[in-house]
């Protein structure tokens, strides 16, 4: 299959900083107008004012908390008011919680099962029949290499990656003929606000840590292909993953703990 930007509309949620900027500054960059969605309002306007004066799109911009429940058919009652239909999704918006699980905020944690799977799980629901329809068009789900093995210390958000991908997995091989590219893109260590936010050690889990533009480009080289599934943004990420599925799960888990704890 063959990905159209120039003439389409991109979706991307989270767009307010790290992947999802660079999410919307490489689509907008390939001709594709772009939708920004996230809870910073001034961010997404900033950079909707940026990539209008670079690349000459249209960026729309719709600030939403997508950790609410109903948030995803909210926005999409608002984007067929607006006559606005998507062509390329993107599902980056979502974080991660460090420490126990026991010592974990519930409230907190509960937002993150919504954001994580529940609204990426409700806005591939609305956009994708869309897709599939006519034929064109990609959904990109943003996982993890978190999602290869069980994260100590971040045991719900593992788990919530791994959800992301075998969903997506699965989502690609029933839409295999439907000329629509399902793909989750699998990064590890990103320089972004991710560390920040779930309050893993700075240093921690930083080496071979990727930029997000070597992220989005590695996203980009596989939907070019054609590629649907899954892709691991990095190739000493792809041959952890590889050993991951093949090493005994105690090992690996514990690898994981000494790495995140």
């Amino acid at each position: 299959m063959t990905i159209t930007y120039r003439g389409t509309t991109a979706l991307i949620t989270g767009a307010s900083s790290g992947l999802g900027t660079e999410y919307a500054t490489r689509l907008a960059a390939r001709g594709a107008d772009v939708v920004l969605v996230a809870r910073r309002e001034d961010r997404l306007r900033e950079l909707a004012e940026r990539l209008e004066r670079s690349h000459g799109v249209t960026a729309t911009v719709i600030p939403l908390d997508l950790g609410r429940p109903g948030a995803a058919k909210a926005l999409r009652r608002d984007l067929d008011e607006r006559g606005i239909r998507i062509g390329i999704l993107v599902n980056n918006a979502g974080f991660g919680l460090h420490g126990d699980f026991l010592d974990a905020d519930e409230a907190r944690t509960a937002e993150m099962i919504q954001l994580n799977i529940s609204a990426l799980v409700e806005l591939t629901r609305a956009f994708l029949p869309d897709l599939v329809r006519e034929r064109r068009g990609a959904v990109v789900n943003i996982a993890s290499t978190g999602a290869f093995q069980p994260c100590p210390s971040m045991a719900v958000y593992g788990a919530t990656k791994a959800f992301v991908l075998n969903f997506t997995e699965a989502i690609a091989y029933e839409t295999r003929d439907a000329g629509v590219a399902v793909l989750a893109v699998c990064p590890g260590a990103t320089a972004t606000e991710f560390r920040e936010v779930s309050g893993l050690h700075a240093d921690r889990g930083q080496r071979g840590s990727q930029t997000p533009a070597e992220v989005v480009a590695a996203t980009l080289r596989a939907l070019d292909r054609g590629h649907s599934g899954s892709v691991v943004s990095g190739a000493r990420n792809a041959v952890l993953a590889k050993l991951a599925g093949i090493m005994p799960r105690p090992v690996v888990t514990s690898i994981a703990a000494r790495t995140l704890a």
